[in-house]
């Protein structure tokens, strides 16, 4: 229908033909818009209808009052439902934070960022249950298979080194693992071949031994501090590799794991352990000289990591700065470390580039600067 063949009429939306249909007459049109939408009826004709302007005014009247009432209701309608909708999401708001309430307590009184930090540590709990179900399964086939299993944990004071072993070994059988962390030697250890105080400590078949610091110290804690000649460090660097190769063939799955925590972030560690009671035991004397001693650290770390990382024993370094990432990164290394029955495919072994590091990426890195 062409708007142009018809002309208005005196009253608001009321349109006639300009041409006349010999037989018909002309054509009257209501043609009106609301709420956003035209609407168009043919009324009649003046001659087939005996349309007068006064009735065609009338039926113009009529079509919107059958028009509008509808729209109305339906507008009604979805407002309803809106309202319905908002009801039902304000009642689903109310139970969820009255559940919420019911957990927290009188949370108001908690600390903003403690309170942060414990829902966080939920969900990291949660995300490594799935990996420590694949640690018991490793347990079993070592087990099974009468294997034996060391895995070394170093790295500098508060990189988290600790807190690992705690989340790697929560749920394991403890009939069949171990965690050593030797002190200071006795004179008779100091009389000994230096290695035969961990040697004591080895697993026999179907268990694993998880060192809380290692051999290593002579590596790196010795020599810095004095309780080494240099004699006796050189010796121990040019001895180790072969030592370990000799694991290695003799059926020994050797994991060598270093936390690499930064130097902002260590520090961070020892104020919170000298401002908590709690963690005031974890802070020692050796721990007050290490952000003193960082480069002298560095430099003994940096040697350490190039000349006794080898094939058959590589280092695996661990960015410990991130606690939750660095435990489920170590917990990724030593699953993929053996083929064991029963491994859970569907879970991510994938390495975390930007966690799991390669000793030529660390030792890169620590060229440029030494801030791990």
């Amino acid at each position: 229908m062409n708007l142009n063949d018809f002309e208005k009429t005196s009253h608001s939306g009321l349109y006639i033909s300009k041409d006349s249909h010999p037989k018909f007459g002309q054509k009257y049109i209501a043609r009106f818009q609301y709420d956003k939408k035209r609407y168009v009826k043919v009324l009649g004709y003046t001659k087939r209808d005996n349309l007068s302007i006064k009735t065609a005014i009338e039926l113009m009247q009529s079509f919107k009052d059958s028009v509008i009432p509808k729209v109305e209701e339906k507008i009604t309608k979805q407002e309803d439902k809106l309202s319905t909708k908002d009801n039902e999401t304000l009642i689903k708001l109310k139970e969820e934070n009255d559940f919420l309430r019911s957990i927290l307590g009188d949370y108001k009184n908690l600390n903003p960022q403690v309170l942060s930090e414990g829902i966080q540590k939920i969900y990291d709990l949660e995300a490594l249950k799935k990996y420590q179900i694949e640690l018991i399964k490793l347990q079993n086939w070592l087990e099974k298979e009468n294997k034996r299993m060391i895995i070394l944990f170093e790295g500098r004071d508060a990189s988290g080194k600790g807190g690992a072993i705690r989340r790697i070994t929560r749920y394991m059988n403890n009939k069949h693992y171990r965690v050593v962390a030797l002190g200071k030697p006795t004179e008779t250890q100091r009389n000994q071949w230096f290695l035969q105080r961990y040697i004591e400590h080895f697993p026999t078949g179907g268990e694993i031994v998880l060192f809380d610091r290692s051999w290593y110290n002579r590596a790196m804690v010795e020599p810095i501090f004095g309780f080494c000649t240099p004699e006796e460090h050189e010796i121990f660097m040019e001895d180790i590799v072969n030592f370990e190769q000799d694991l290695v063939r003799q059926g020994m799955i050797l994991i060598k794991l270093y936390f690499s925590v930064s130097k902002e972030e260590q520090k961070r560690r020892f104020d919170r352990r000298i401002q908590d009671p709690l963690r005031q035991w974890k802070f020692s004397e050796v721990d007050m000289q290490a952000q003193d001693l960082w480069d002298e650290f560095s430099e003994k770390k940096y040697e350490m990591l190039r000349r006794t990382t080898s094939r058959s024993a590589p280092w695996h370094i661990v960015r410990s700065d991130n606690k939750h990432l660095a435990r489920l990164e170590a917990m990724k290394i030593i699953l993929n470390s053996v083929d064991y029955d029963g491994r859970n495919y569907s879970l991510d072994f994938d390495e975390n580039e930007e966690i799991n590091i390669s000793v030529q990426r660390e030792l890169l890195q620590m060229r440029k600067t030494k801030d791990y």
